[in-house]
């Protein structure tokens, strides 16, 4: 979608849900906000960064998101959005993160998450702020619910790696498995030379060919976030232009390009390549709304829904978790759609 201010904005406020090697965007540590009175200042507690794909088990939406230890959130009874527990306790991180990423302090960024049978996968990254000495991690569970005797997690060390010398961030993976044929591939990257894609062995959830380099999906000086979804005929590649991380000053904006293989090429609806630039706009800064970021698609009654993180405006740009309406065109390109109730 380009821009349509008047009917974008109607959208937003009706489906809003609250809760060539530059420096690459990473989230901030938790902002405090003032106690109502002059007393300590407290951690935000609907602060959500790098939301992953949402996730329904026995009837309860959850979903990951950026923060120490990773964060688990659930959807509570009146629709907000609290936060539920922790994949890993605090200092209690996998010794394999400090050997890989000496700088990393346990604050782990933008996962992912899917369940392959009984199993639940939660891919990770590990990194520090501007350097791509990164890993995304995965660990597995049987439960989301930190209540049950089944919830605990196993980690199983890392997936990818980057070091200084290659040209790709092993950051923000998203995991995607093809509904024609069960094969499971990550999407992975930020800024360097962009997104890249590599495939995973389903009964492991590890590389499925660890010799083999990453395939180059798409390329811009800021770009992150990348997130795969099929329909159809196609498969769309939903990235993030711009920067993170700033508050109100953010200038996250989410662009797609499509293709008819997972592997690319993956064109914008001008025909341009993502690889060289190319990618449609579908949602960007919009009044209090500001840096959409961090996309992933999630089925729920009957439609899809763009799932998201953006900064408040009218919250001194905290960020907060959305949900807005997604319908497709008649050319078949995603756009935001009419509004629907939630």
């Amino acid at each position: 979608m380009h821009r349509f201010p008047s009917l974008l904005l109607a959208v937003l406020l009706t489906a809003e849900v609250v809760a060539q090697n530059p420096t690459p965007a990473a989230p901030a540590p938790e902002p405090a906000v003032q106690a109502p009175s002059s007393g300590p200042r407290m951690p935000d507690p609907e602060k959500v960064h790098d939301p992953s794909t949402v996730i329904t088990k026995d009837g309860v939406r959850r979903f990951f998101a950026t923060g120490t230890g990773l964060l688990l959130f659930r959807e509570s009874p009146t629709g907000s959005w609290v936060r539920e527990g922790r994949v890993f306790a605090e200092g209690r991180f996998p010794a394999w993160h400090a050997e890989a990423v000496p700088g990393n302090r346990g604050h782990l960024w933008a996962p992912d998450v899917i369940q392959i049978g009984d199993r639940i996968l939660v891919y990770y990254s590990v990194s520090t702020f501007g350097k791509n000495v990164s890993a995304i991690g995965l660990a597995t569970g049987k439960s989301l619910d930190p209540s049950s005797n089944q919830w605990g997690w196993e980690d199983h060390g890392p997936v990818v790696l980057s070091a200084a010398k290659d040209r790709y961030n092993a950051i923000d993976p998203a995991i995607f498995r093809d509904p024609a044929d069960g094969s499971l591939w990550m999407t992975f990257g930020s800024f360097w030379d962009g997104i890249h894609l590599i495939e995973l062995d389903p009964t492991t959830g590890m590389q499925r060919n660890p010799e083999q380099r990453p395939v180059r999906l798409a390329w811009k000086p800021e770009i992150e976030a990348p997130f795969l979804h099929r329909r159809g005929d196609y498969y769309y590649l939903f990235v993030n232009w711009g920067k993170c991380c700033r508050g109100v000053k953010s200038t996250y904006e989410i662009r797609v390009g499509r293709s008819r293989s997972v592997k690319g090429p993956y064109l914008d609806r001008s025909g341009k390549d993502l690889v060289e630039g190319g990618g449609t706009l579908i949602l960007e800064s919009e009044g209090r709304w500001i840096g959409p970021g961090h996309p992933s698609i999630h089925e729920h009654q009957g439609r899809e829904w763009l799932a998201h993180h953006y900064y408040n405006g009218e919250l001194a740009g905290r960020s907060r978790f959305r949900l807005l309406p997604l319908s497709w065109d008649s050319e078949a390109w995603p756009v935001i759609g009419e509004s629907a109730p939630r």
